[in-house]
């Protein structure tokens, strides 16, 4: 029995952006799907791995937006925006704020040759590069624009390997990438002041489960995660690097244990004396093994709900590209539409609108809600991940307006009454007046 009791006037704290997305869906040039973030208020978008394999040669990657490194770092014309300007602009224009990488896609096939993802050749030059492209496109350099893009992270999953010669990310040793973090984050840091500088996408922390994350990992490795992370902050905190965010990621199918990493990265931050860091779990997809379902929206909206409540401040789900990959898991391929799992984005988007997170008790620790309020309206959001009907009850302070489900064929229909039994794998959205 999931009974709620809900007291939509005593504030809580403001509602966090747990909804982002990263690989926003791009079908071309002209970016006809971003209308589905606006539509779900999608707060960021992470670039990373934008457009396939070395970002198709055309996007965000480094490489791409600099393509000679033996170039003049301070001379626009070594600089090539053309592509990743039509991104940056069609994601501003409908209202999702671009969460850059600064580095390079993944590389699947590295154990055969690697071609991007060995240090660069020089460190400070490389820092440089980075400072002409946020000048770029956040003071107008280069013929630049001046968008409010709050967070550059430095690379992308460094630790991916123990075994740094084959690794898919970093092919180089861990103090190397120390090193390029710190000559990077204090340049940058020094030029930006404003910004938020960090790093640097760790895989993860599955070691304090017991979970392999759903790749078959081996103890050692998950455990190599855990001591390089340790070894990171060590390291900036000798060094004095600035740290304005940690962001790490998570493939674990169990709600629970990412709640436990989100309170680790918390924790191990504040033991280092990062206590002002933010914590970004920016990349994270439970079961994707199940894409295109409704157990499969039900699990994300209930993760969603979950990072709320821990403190972790932003969230990116991987990914909403529209592609075969079982990562794509927001849209279908072949025809365009939302999967039920973008259902899960509108419904978060109904707690985020109205901005401050209020009083909810529940009684079943397996039925994930919030509720949320604002002046004159309130909304209470539910997930129901488990394959059992859940008996509802909801006592609250507001008039009831409306009620939209999303379960077994119903993508975010409207009903003209709460029910009283939750569905298996369902959301739930209720809105009332105040």
């Amino acid at each position: 029995m999931a009974h709620l009791n809900v007291d939509f006037h005593t504030a809580l704290k403001p509602v966090k952006p747990m909804h982002g997305v990263g690989q926003p869906p791009m079908t071309g040039l002209t970016f006809p799907m971003f209308k589905y973030l606006k539509d779900a208020g999608i707060p960021f978008a992470r670039l990373h791995d934008v457009g396939g394999f070395f970002g198709e040669g055309l996007w965000v990657d480094i490489p791409n937006l600099f393509r000679d490194f033996d170039a003049n770092p301070y001379d626009p014309d070594s600089y090539d925006f053309a592509f990743t300007d039509l991104l940056i602009n069609a994601l501003i224009e409908n209202g999702v704020e671009p969460y850059f990488r600064l580095g390079v896609t993944i590389e699947n096939y590295a154990k055969v040759k690697a071609y991007r993802v060995k240090p660069p050749k020089d460190f400070k030059k490389w820092a440089v590069i980075c400072e002409h492209i946020i000048r770029h496109y956040t003071e107008g350099w280069a013929k630049g624009f001046h968008h409010k893009i709050t967070y550059w992270e430095i690379w992308n999953e460094p630790d991916n390997s123990r075994h740094y010669e084959t690794c898919q990310t970093w092919q180089g040793t861990k103090e190397e990438f120390f090193e390029l973090y710190t000559v990077s984050a204090k340049h940058l840091k020094q030029k930006f002041p404003h910004l938020k500088i960090g790093g640097y996408g760790s895989c993860g922390f599955y070691n304090l489960t017991g979970s392999d994350g759903s790749f078959s990992m081996s103890e050692a490795a998950t455990k190599y995660f855990m001591d390089f992370f340790d070894a990171f902050l060590k390291y900036i905190r000798a060094e004095e690097a600035p740290l304005d965010f940690f962001s790490w990621h998570s493939y674990d199918p169990t709600i629970e244990n990412n709640r436990i990493y989100a309170h680790y990265a918390r924790e191990r931050l504040d033991a280092f004396g990062f206590t002002e860091a933010e914590t970004s779990c920016n990349e994270w997809n439970p079961r994707v093994n199940l894409r295109g379902t409704y157990e499969h929206a039900s699990v994300i909206l209930g993760n969603m709900l979950m990072f709320q409540d821990t403190p972790l401040d932003n969230a990116m789900f991987y990914d909403a590209r529209l592609g075969v990959s079982v990562y794509g898991s927001m849209f279908n391929p072949l025809t365009h539409l939302p999967f039920p799992a973008y259902y899960a984005f509108t419904a978060y988007q109904r707690l985020y609108s109205r901005g401050t997170q209020t009083v909810l008790q529940n009684d079943d620790p397996e039925v994930y809600a919030l509720a949320a309020s604002d002046a004159d309206s309130a909304a209470i959001v539910i997930a129901n991940p488990t394959a059992e009907e859940k008996p509802l009850s909801i006592t609250c302070d507001g008039t009831f307006s409306s009620c939209l489900i999303t379960a077994d064929g119903k993508d975010d229909e409207e009903i003209p009454e709460i029910p009283s039994v939750l569905p298996p794998f369902s959301i739930l959205s209720i809105t009332y007046t105040r």
